[in-house]
């Protein structure tokens, strides 16, 4: 189920990374068919692939956000949790070692 998770995700970003492509050409497009300056068609260019970063990374956290949630509800163990054990682990069998 996991790997499923982060097949989705990964396609999720390859999707978004193609988006980009087409909305780069489409605002070229757009600012061929407007005959803008090549001033006003580079800030409109800027500004379209401003927004586009802007909306991936909300993007990228909803996903994240997603994904954690997922996994909580599966019950399944992150790493950082693991992470916790293992300390607790060595801080018990240093305890214990005391003794």
């Amino acid at each position: 189920m996991l790997e499923l998770v982060k097949r989705t995700m990964l396609t999720g970003i390859g999707l978004a990374l193609v988006a980009k492509d087409e909305l780069v050409d489409l605002a070229k497009d757009i600012e061929k068919k407007l005959d803008m300056t090549e001033t006003d068609g580079k800030n409109f260019l800027d500004e379209v692939k401003k927004k586009y970063d802007e909306a991936q990374v909300k993007l990228e956290d909803r996903v994240e956000k997603t994904v954690k949630e997922i996994l909580k509800k599966m019950d399944v163990v992150t790493g950082e949790e693991i992470k916790g054990l293992k300390k607790e682990i060595r801080d018990l069998k240093n305890a214990i070692s005391k003794e």
